[in-house]
């Protein structure tokens, strides 16, 4: 019988991808805050959400620098569970709670990249870097201070999509002030098969589930972003109209569970 919670599923099950969760998530993370055109994030919502009518318009780029593991010590094989990734945020509702809507993601992992496609998170191939911190200080890092300014950037198939540079300037002593919306995602899996291929099998509205989130060390700033229009892509019918802050912080959470809120399929 062949094994694995991921493709490929093997004899062992050790070729797979990913293992079963729960997954353990820890990363530095950059964020741009900003207002793109209410229409344009109006535009890819899923059917069960709406736009937000009191921050209609309220958007976010994120860059993270994760390391992964599940229950087996798989920290310990950087190569395959470390990753960069990129990703919008477009803010909404469901019903009458707050959420965010997540359109467009990128990421450096097919390890990682498979886990989002089972949640719901629409990956894409990306290379994405950011300026990191150590603990030796050094002109070479980003140091976590008044002051300092870190960068971050967003490429895929040898185009850059979106840059960023924040300033800090203060710490936030309550980071749920500032991040405190669930994020809701669309798990879209189609068939191939002949007369099939416009009823997917899998099409449902998620709900992403974090146990055990931590936010520390988060710092307030000013923010540039640009994210230009390209070929091929539609990322830059999110761009900013006007950049509200940037923020510098580090995460943690684990993933056990996820909730459907909507099965399109029926």
């Amino acid at each position: 019988m062949l094994k694995g919670f991921t493709v490929p599923r093997s004899p062992l099950g050790i070729a797979a991808l990913d293992p079963p969760p729960p997954w353990h998530y820890s990363s530095d993370v950059i964020a741009v805050e900003y207002w793109t055109d209410p229409k344009a994030a109006a535009a890819t919502l899923p059917l069960g959400l709406s736009p937000d009518p009191t921050t209609n318009g309220h958007a976010w780029m994120m860059f993270l620098d994760w390391q992964f593991t599940g229950e087996h010590d798989e920290y310990l094989d950087p190569a395959r569970y470390q990753y960069r990734e990129a990703f919008v945020l477009v803010e909404a509702m469901w019903g009458t709670t707050p959420v965010t809507y997540c359109p467009y993601i990128f990421v450096d992992n097919d390890a990682a990249m498979a886990r989002g496609w089972i949640q719901g998170f629409p990956k894409r191939l990306g290379s994405i870097f950011q300026t990191r911190s150590y603990a030796a200080p050094s002109l070479a890092q980003g140091k976590v201070a008044a002051g300092s300014r870190f960068g971050a950037s967003l490429s895929s198939n040898g185009q850059r999509l979106a840059e960023a540079r924040i300033t800090l300037r203060k710490p936030i002593a309550d980071p749920t002030t500032i991040f405190n919306r669930p994020t809701t995602l669309v798990r879209y899996f189609p068939s191939l098969v002949k007369g099939k291929q416009q009823t997917p099998p899998v099409h449902e509205l998620a709900m992403s589930l974090t146990d055990n989130i931590t936010m520390v060390d988060l710092w307030a700033g000013d923010a540039e972003l640009a994210i230009p229009e390209l070929p091929g892509e539609e990322l830059s019918a999110l761009k900013p109209m006007r950049v509200s802050a940037g923020y510098r912080y580090g995460l943690s959470y684990s993933v056990t569970d996820l909730r459907i809120l909507q099965d399109y399929t029926k």
